[in-house]
């Protein structure tokens, strides 16, 4: 794995796809969890994103451990607006793009710089405005 471009004493995201790996022990995913150890990042999430990746087939034993090993943000009476206000400027709306607005809401309010990773790059390159780096998981 090459050296990741985020830098010591930011913030490392994972959105549904990124949290979904690292439960799976993804390669690439725990490569990056170790970088952000290394380099002092703080491991974060939002509150919205376990219920989006619960399902019965999920190994829960193994999600609770994960989500034991990040930060849960909440989702809170300013980070909510923060998500629709973030759809309205970029013209995104509906269900599809609640969970990727409200974590980009999250990402835009940690301690910079801040790497999200995603499934999603394009979308929430375009919620998150070229503010934070987006890495394709």
């Amino acid at each position: 794995m090459t050296r990741s471009p985020a830098v010591p004493g930011g913030t490392l995201v994972l959105d549904s796809e990124g949290l979904a790996e690292a439960v799976l022990r993804d390669r690439a995913v725990t490569g990056w969890l170790a970088l952000a150890r290394a380099d002092d990042l703080r491991v974060i999430t939002s509150a919205a994103t376990p219920v989006e990746v619960t399902h019965p087939r999920i190994n829960r034993p193994a999600l609770e451990w994960t989500l034991s090993r990040l930060v849960v943000e909440p989702v809170t009476e300013s980070i909510a607006p923060h998500a629709a206000a973030l759809l309205a400027e970029t013209s995104l709306q509906g269900h599809k793009y609640a969970i990727d607005a409200t974590l980009s809401a999250t990402a835009l309010t940690a301690s910079g710089p801040v790497t999200v990773l995603t499934s999603a790059p394009d979308d929430l390159a375009a919620l998150c405005g070229g503010r934070v780096t987006v890495i394709k998981v």
